[in-house]
């Protein structure tokens, strides 16, 4: 099982030896990322789009740590948008694509293989752009051939894993000129207050007893995570979270969102690393799952309506089947048995109840408790982190911030530098 060093955590001075590119101070950034994109889209035009007519379609080219954009721009135009958004990593872009269309490919050093050649390709046959990048950069290049729009990241932005809000600002502000979603200017600086307080609240020198961050950060490091979102934001926020654990953290974590992933989320409660072993009598009709008296065979993703909700971390205690034991034999002998496999953790990134409450908000409520009750009884330690009020974009940023400083903490406590890998350098020296 890993060992994480909780006093590490509260040494300033070992926090910053082994966080060798300020992943931290980067981080805490974020809220001054929003305001600094809001102003480099103003002077780089983005007001333009808004006087252009309305695409016909939107396609979105970002990869690595950037996908998140594509992925947010996505899920905040669903509902409401009137023409289809699509993301796309690399070429082929698809045929249909033309100049009633337009593309936005994000990259923060503008040198992206798929993003690059997607924006070309799309500049080739006449499409709208806007990129995201750095200024002398090719992407920028290519974009003020097109006559489209670019617009900057600034300086010190070096790492798309942490200088998310740079890039993804412009793409909603140029995105609500277009009438693709809300997400006006004082929705922007809301979200950017709420990553201010919440860098306030996971500060490095906040101690790990009360730090939200560095509590789940311990929590996640005795465990085989599995992250879980209760619906689509929650499932974005997910895959930001397995990125993050593998990229930052070095720690593989599936993930999911409800309702779909419920069954393949509740099949592992059956398997090695919960109390049950495999060895639960019974068996399950995969076509036909049952958690507790709900089934939901029938039930589909646009059933369950998003909540608006509050942040706050929260993890079981030993009474509610998710304590420190996980469930396991505790006398079991380490040295005749051989050692125990860390237990199955099930972090939970849910919104707060909808209200008023609706029938598919209640559905979608009661799937979540019993799938959080099939995991207490299996012997998973359950996590929670819930999502505060806010517009949608204001709840995504409460659950990326969280998540992104988890990670961090967790490298660090783990004795590794958050920033560095050396097989991912191995790897780009070989692919060179």
């Amino acid at each position: 099982m890993p060992y994480i060093d909780e006093a590490l955590l509260d040494d300033l001075d070992e926090l910053q030896r082994k966080d060798s590119q300020d992943t931290l101070r980067a981080l805490a950034s974020a809220g001054a990322q929003v305001r600094e994109g809001l102003t480099l889209a103003h002077e780089a035009g983005i007001d333009r789009l808004a006087t252009m007519d309305r695409p016909r379609s939107v396609l979105v080219a970002a990869i690595g740590g950037s996908a998140i954009v594509a992925e947010v721009l996505e899920l905040l135009a669903e509902p409401g948008s009137p023409v289809p958004v699509q993301a796309r990593r690399n070429l082929p872009l698809p045929g249909w694509v033309g100049p009633l269309d337009l593309v936005v490919a994000v990259s923060l050093s503008g040198r992206a293989p798929g993003p690059l050649a997607v924006a070309a390709e799309a500049a080739r046959r006449g499409a709208m752009l806007l990129t995201v990048g750095a200024d002398d950069s090719p992407l920028a290049e290519v974009c003020r051939r097109a006559r489209g729009v670019h617009v900057g990241v600034g300086r010190g932005r070096t790492s798309s894993r942490t200088a998310l809000w740079t890039m993804l600002t412009p793409v909603l502000l140029g995105a609500d000129g277009l009438g693709l979603l809300d997400a006006p200017v004082q929705m922007l600086e809301a979200v950017a207050d709420r990553l201010d307080r919440k860098a306030e609240e996971m500060r490095p020198s906040s101690e790990s007893f009360v730090n939200p961050a560095k509590l789940l950060a311990v929590q996640l490091a005795e465990t085989v995570p599995v992250v879980l979102g209760d619906g689509p934001l929650g499932g974005v926020a997910a895959a930001r979270a397995s990125s993050m654990l593998a990229r930052t953290a070095r720690i593989p974590a599936t993930f999911g969102e409800l309702p779909d992933a419920a069954s393949g989320i509740v099949a592992c409660f059956d398997g090695p690393y919960t109390s049950l072993g495999g060895r639960r009598q019974g068996t399950y009709d995969d076509s036909r799952i049952r958690l507790g008296d709900i089934d939901t065979s029938s039930w589909e993703p646009h059933h369950f309506a998003e909540p608006d909700g509050e942040l706050m971390e929260r993890a079981t205690g030993p009474d509610q089947g998710g304590g420190r034991d996980g469930g396991r034999d505790i006398f079991a002998d380490p040295y005749l048995d051989g050692p125990s496999p860390p237990p199955l953790g099930l972090l939970l990134l849910r919104d707060a109840p909808l209200e008023p409450p609706t029938r598919e908000s209640v559905e979608a409520e009661a799937l979540t408790d019993a799938v959080l009750a099939t995991a207490r009884e299996a012997g998973v330690r359950v996590l929670e982190v819930q999502a505060e009020a806010g517009a949608p974009i204001v709840r995504l940023a409460d659950h990326v911030a969280t998540l992104d400083f988890t990670a961090t903490y967790l490298a660090i406590g783990l004795g590794l530098d958050p920033s560095v890998s050396p097989h991912v350098a191995d790897l780009r020296d070989r692919t060179r």
